[in-house]
């Protein structure tokens, strides 16, 4: 197993860039074995950060000079934080890593990017070999931010380790108001292949990609459940007992969901994930309705 110590004595160092919902739950584990820094933009987390056992710092990705602080700090890095809003290029992460090149000190690095930058695969399956080709401004965004750093890495001699992530869910992550909304979803024969992994699973394969992933290697983090995207809001609305999203034509739509939202009805695609047997991860959710089922039956053992 990959030694992150850069000491002797003491825990080893870990700095975490980006603490939300997925950051949130890898930190009570890594607390254990690591000293750990977590770089926010909220003031208001700095509290419950700290109750957990971790060392915060106030910096912003968007203005270098407040990440000076991170340069000698830690060997290792998980980087969460997305890139900014706008753009094709991931300037956030630049200042990340012109940073991290100044202390010089940067070992291993694991960063978490989107299935986004293969862009519309017509539905195809798809592994970590297929050319990407964002169509998204985030996409591109994502695919920018990797090729900067497996350069960097390589110049460095920095193990990185890149994780694709779908669409993360959990029970706080669901499509509830979009379904009590009544908005439509797509004709099946107009919808696309969408894919998912519970935010729970997707912290695993980030606590396992950083003791067991490979140098300068990509992996899918998605669950075994490949639905199109209608077909996924009809089995919460089910579980939930909300009623089906109407299903429309892709013009009809245009007119009722957001741009952003319109982006994800561009792209289908099934991700193939047989790399995350290297890390030896194994699925608490394989798929979303096994997560669902197991909602029902915690809820049902209440009464």
């Amino acid at each position: 197993m990959y030694s992150t110590s850069s000491s002797i004595l003491g825990k080893p160092r870990l700095l975490i860039i980006g603490c939300g919902d997925v950051g949130m739950r890898l930190l009570p584990i890594l607390v254990k074995t690591h000293k750990v820094y977590v770089l926010t933009t909220q003031e208001s987390k700095l509290a419950s950060l700290r109750e957990i056992g971790v060392i915060p710092f106030i910096g912003n990705l968007d203005d270098y000079k407040s990440l000076k602080k991170l340069a000698f700090l830690a060997p290792s890095v998980i980087h969460l934080a997305p890139p900014n809003q706008e753009g094709p290029k991931d300037l956030r992460t630049r200042n990340l890593l012109r940073v991290l090149s100044q202390g010089g000190l940067t070992k291993r690095f694991i960063y978490i990017s989107t299935s986004g930058v293969y862009g519309d695969c017509k539905g195809d399956f798809v592994d970590e070999t297929r050319v990407v080709a964002p169509t998204s401004p985030r996409g591109q965004r994502r695919h920018d931010a990797e090729q900067q750093l497996r350069s960097w890495a390589v110049h460095h001699q920095v193990r990185v380790t890149i994780l694709r992530v779908p669409g993360i869910y959990a029970g706080n992550r669901l499509p509830i108001e979009r379904l009590k909304l009544g908005t439509p979803a797509l004709k099946n024969e107009e919808d696309v292949y969408t894919n998912h992994v519970h935010a729970d699973d997707l912290a695993r394969m980030v606590l396992l990609s950083f003791y067991r992933g490979l140098p300068q290697r990509v992996l899918n983090a998605s669950d075994a459940s490949w639905m199109k995207m209608g077909e996924y809001f009809d089995l919460v609305a089910k579980s939930f007992h909300l009623q089906p999203p109407q299903r429309v034509t892709f013009e009809e739509l245009r007119a009722q969901v957001t741009p952003q939202m319109l982006t994800f009805m561009k792209e289908s695609r099934r991700l193939k994930n047989d790399r995350l047997q290297e890390i030896g991860f194994r699925f608490t959710y394989p798929t979303v309705k096994d997560f669902l089922d197991t909602q029902k039956q915690q809820q049902g053992s209440l009464f």
